[in-house]
């Protein structure tokens, strides 16, 4: 069974940082892109940030500057580098990946569970 499993989040001061981990396990012919949403209760899901298997990236309005993805293809697990975190960042975080599982196969998204990230003092 293929699944993406998150780790990282946890509490943060205002200001702090935190680095949020997900990898992808099970039978994977390739990955397309990879990227974080965040969601907190009554909203809307965010897209945060994406990377592509070329490593282009965008990220929202919201972060730019103060986050970082990345991806290790080898391991097929991407990245998040929070710095300079603020309240609004509280939130739950989650990864996805365009995955398929062969050569003939079409792209499917797969998500992880969610890691919660709050910001407080």
């Amino acid at each position: 069974q293929v699944q993406l499993v998150e780790s990282g989040g946890g509490l943060v001061q205002p200001g702090g940082s935190l680095r949020l981990s997900c990898a992808a396990s099970g039978i994977i012919f390739s990955i397309n892109a990879m990227g974080w949403y965040r969601q907190t209760p009554g909203k809307q899901r965010e897209l945060v940030t994406i990377i592509t298997s070329g490593s282009s990236t965008n990220y929202a309005d919201s972060v730019k500057g103060r986050f970082t993805i990345s991806r290790d293809n080898a391991k097929n697990a991407v990245y998040l580098q929070m710095n300079s975190l603020k309240p609004e960042d509280t939130a739950v975080y989650s990864c996805y990946a365009d995955w398929r599982r062969s050569v003939v196969s079409g792209y499917q998204q797969l998500w992880g569970q969610g890691t919660l990230v709050t910001v407080s003092s």
